[in-house]
């Protein structure tokens, strides 16, 4: 068994520096690919079609893709973004709710980030449910944002996901400003957006892969595919950017979400849950992480090769029914492996089942789902 978790380490090693020297090259081919995927587009919009419009865009989407980290990505989505629009807000959409992160070119940028967006109606709606960019009149956005922010010139917004493992992480909020004469360039702000998600789960997945290969908690190994798999093939943990940023206004909801064991960062572990470990011996928080980092694993697995029978279970509020045999055999290896370790407790597995698949709803697993 100890030749077997060397060798899972060294390959661990060699596809980390593998992933680091070809780092320049996977950056590139991105920035083509993406452009190669919208600039259709902008050129029949009339978008920053000519050459100098296009290699401005073409920078932008180049700096997007040298900043390193998930903030500086985020802020350089920003700063560039901003010049196809004339007022630009990020809203992060976490635990059923769309605060607001940062914002560019308003009279009060700081007003921006204290700002709750109503998830549950109109443009914002529609965009969270349908995973697409749409624009619409002033009247179908938030009617307090605009009250209080002021209603377009031209009476038109532009809001779009940027999309983190299929799910909406945040939100751009893109309008023509409150003077005559402002633009919005919708399909390049759409570039710019599809070309950051894109980024941000490249540079997850390079920060996660030195340190998360397969768990090793016990001396039985887990009979899936994926825990056999090298280290290669480790789904990435997204670290949240917009950790230190909770609006005033929302830190008693977040305080009362977080106490209920229900709020999560992108598709990182809850901050709250990485505190909770800090009181741990450091043997048993590490089995903890290990353990919900496999719990993971093994729902990515589940997602990977089961895309339709998700979608129609979660329209159809039947995961479970649907899933059963991949669930219920997965849930075996995570009990295999952790049930008699001292990470059993957290029930890592079926929060990650709920989490992940459910998109933390459980009802959408059906009545047959039991924990």
């Amino acid at each position: 068994m100890a030749d077997k978790n060397g060798i899972e380490k060294l390959i661990a090693q060699a596809v980390s520096h593998a992933l680091e020297g070809h780092l320049p090259q996977l950056r590139d081919e991105l920035v083509r690919s993406v452009v190669k995927e919208v600039l259709p587009n902008v050129a029949a919009s009339g978008q920053s079609s000519d050459a100098e419009g296009f290699q401005h865009l073409l920078k932008a989407v180049c700096a997007v893709h040298a900043a390193t980290t998930q903030r500086d990505i985020l802020r350089t989505l920003l700063d560039n973004a901003v010049q196809h629009c004339a007022r630009l807000a990020l809203f992060v959409v976490k635990g059923g709710t769309v605060n607001g992160w940062q914002a560019r070119a308003f009279a009060d940028n700081d007003a921006v980030k204290d700002f709750g967006l109503d998830s549950s109606s109109g443009l914002v709606a529609r965009v969270l449910d349908g995973h697409t960019a749409l624009s619409g009149k002033a009247k179908e956005m938030d009617h307090k944002f605009i009250a209080q922010f002021g209603k377009p010139a031209d009476d038109h917004c532009l809001l779009l996901p940027l999309m983190l493992r299929d799910k909406v992480a945040a939100l751009l909020y893109a309008d023509a400003g409150l003077d005559e004469g402002g633009h919005v360039e919708n399909a390049a702000l759409e570039l710019l957006v599809l070309s950051t998600g894109t980024w941000l789960e490249v540079v997850s997945q390079r920060k996660v892969m030195p340190k998360d290969g397969p768990a090793d908690a016990g001396n039985d190994r887990p009979e899936t595919p994926v825990a056999k798999a090298s280290a290669a093939h480790a789904a990435p943990a997204f670290n949240d950017p917009f950790a230190s940023h909770t609006p005033a206004y929302a830190k008693a909801a977040a305080a009362a979400s977080s106490a209920g064991g229900s709020e999560h960062s992108f598709d990182a572990a809850p901050t709250e849950a990485a505190n909770a470990f800090s009181g741990m011996a450091p043997q048993d928080a590490d089995i903890h992480r290990k353990a919900q980092r496999f719990a993971r694993l093994l729902v990515d697995e589940i997602k990977l090769y089961n895309q339709a029978k998700m979608t129609e279970g979660r329209k159809n509020k039947d995961l479970y029914d649907r899933l059963q045999e991949d669930i219920d055999k997965s849930r075996s290896s995570y009990q295999k492996r952790f049930g008699s370790t001292v990470a059993a407790a957290g029930d890592y597995f079926n929060q990650e089942v709920i989490r992940s698949l459910a998109e933390d709803d459980v009802s959408l697993l059906g009545p047959n789902f039991k924990r």
